[in-house]
């Protein structure tokens, strides 16, 4: 089995490629990535990987020619290429609507012509927007955002797959925990960094608002179900808990007692979001084993100092 991957160096993909390898048999993976992010730890880290089998092709999703050749021979496909900002996603439309949204329309034209067995679209969230409601697989789409949006249309595309092979959109909560090739922007990362080495926090608003999360180690671990696993295709909600601001800073008062808290517009009302997980997709990784503070403490740890 032959196994691509954009977006295969970020965040996600290095930690996918860990779990596939301990945990799935395949005959070579290729990492199609364009190293926009900068991130380059996954070429470096010890991860135990078994060299021979992973490739690497530098290429760009708008590359069609490209992205075509490095499909020869693949049996599964992993997007995760995309370009995220966060908290800045109301900035850079053009690049959101290049990226996300033609880049993904680019993939599924070569897909569609390929022999490709098996397509696993990893979007997100904020296709439902807003909504003190928790949002179902069924809620309507109602994207605030430009990164949203291009998910939203993005998922359009892929949608297109559907009847034609396994096809699988995966709605992704807030991403948070420790990996080589961590993002910082992220809320939880970010908060874990400014508390173990600036010793302050800046909360923006009331801290009420909620948002949907899921760890990194958890959400890895799913998506290599989905190499193989007898999964019926469809679209899912990957989401562990929702939880407020306000709560994600009192389990970090546990873990760094010394750290600082600034508030900032404090009466402030920030958009929130709840999301209600896909309990049979979720249910594949059994039941939490631990709260939010053993992983925050267990996340402490991986600071070099």
């Amino acid at each position: 089995m032959k196994i691509l991957i954009t977006g295969g160096a970020g965040y996600i993909g290095t930690e996918l490629i860990r779990k596939i390898a301990k945990s799935v048999e395949f005959d070579k993976i290729i990492v199609y990535d364009n190293l926009s992010g900068g991130n380059r730890n996954l070429f470096t880290a010890n991860m135990e990987l078994p060299k021979e089998k992973i490739e690497f092709v530098q290429g760009d999703i708008l590359d069609s020619r490209a992205f075509k050749k490095a499909l020869k021979g693949i049996d599964v496909v992993f997007h995760l290429a995309a370009n995220v900002t966060t908290p800045f996603s109301d900035q850079n439309p053009h690049l959101f609507e290049q990226v996300n949204h033609w880049g993904t329309a680019e993939m599924c034209y070569a897909i569609e012509e390929s022999e490709v067995k098996r397509f696993v679209h990893l979007s997100s969230v904020s296709v439902y927007g807003t909504s003190k409601k928790a949002m179902d697989i069924d809620s309507s789409l109602s994207p605030r955002t430009f990164y949203g949006i291009s998910k939203m249309r993005a998922e359009e595309h892929v949608s297109r797959l559907m009847d034609k092979m396994d096809t699988y959109i995966l709605r992704c909560g807030n991403v948070y925990g420790f990996s080589e090739s961590m993002r910082f922007d992220a809320v939880i990362n970010r908060f874990m960094f400014e508390s173990n080495f600036f010793k302050r926090i800046t909360v923006h608003g009331s801290g009420e608002q909620k948002r949907p999360f899921i760890q990194i180690d958890r959400l890895s671990g799913l998506l290599a179900r989905f190499v193989d696993g007898n999964i019926p295709k469809g679209v899912f909600n990957l989401v562990e808990q929702n939880l407020a601001i306000g709560e994600v800073v009192e389990a970090l008062r546990v873990v760094f007692p010394e750290v600082e808290m600034l508030f900032v517009n404090q009466h402030m009302k920030m958009r929130e979001l709840s999301v209600k997980p896909s309990a049979s997709i979720m249910s594949m990784i059994g039941q939490k084993e631990e709260n939010l503070i053993q992983k925050l403490g267990r996340f402490k740890e991986q600071f070099a100092f």
